[in-house]
């Protein structure tokens, strides 16, 4: 075995394919710098701002019709009423339960209870000066009618003290949730 690989060595050196040590020669090279690049032209200077003269003063001249004092002249046209708009209410920062010590939880409806329906009411509630719930709407839904009408009966039966600012007794709005859950199931 040590001769046939000595074998095929000695072939392989033979037919040069393996270059010996006296044909390794030495190659040198050099870098060249890259020709210098031409000067950049000097940018032009910004021409100076001439300054802007201001406007000649006009005279403006309406012309209006002669009136003699013994023309009859119209009278001044009555002025328009000023029509307020109703004060807009303040908005809660807070759930009602904090304003409101009378207030009842909704009714689980019974056909809701039987279909498994659940879900969470958000309602807008309008409370007007004297504390009673002036409106009431669904602002965001269950997905159950019976669940969002449980949620506004109750809420239309509260008793809420009234929002005082400066003094005197003002609208407020909040958004109150309700959740509805069957616990136990």
């Amino acid at each position: 075995m040590v001769a046939l690989h000595g074998a095929a060595l000695y072939g392989l050196w033979s037919y040069r394919i393996l270059p010996t040590p006296v044909e390794a020669f030495l190659m040198v090279s050099s870098l060249i710098d890259p020709p210098p690049q031409p000067p950049k032209p000097p940018q032009p200077k910004p021409p100076k701002p001439q300054p802007i003269e201001p406007p000649q003063p006009q005279q403006l001249v309406a012309e209006a019709p002669v009136v003699m004092p013994d023309d009859p002249v119209a009278p001044a046209p009555p002025p328009e009423p000023v029509i307020e708009a109703p004060p807009q209410p303040v908005t809660l920062t807070s759930e009602l339960s904090v304003n409101c010590p009378e207030r009842s939880p909704p009714d689980y409806p019974a056909l809701s209870m039987r279909m498994n329906e659940q879900g969470k009411v958000v309602l807008r509630v309008e409370l007007g000066e004297d504390g009673r719930v002036a409106e009431a709407e669904v602002k965001t839904s269950s997905g159950y009618r019976r669940l969002d009408d449980a949620a506004l009966n109750a809420v239309r039966t509260w008793r809420c003290k009234p929002l005082v600012r400066n003094g005197e007794a003002v609208r407020a709005v909040a958004l109150q949730p309700f959740v509805f859950i069957l616990e136990g199931r």
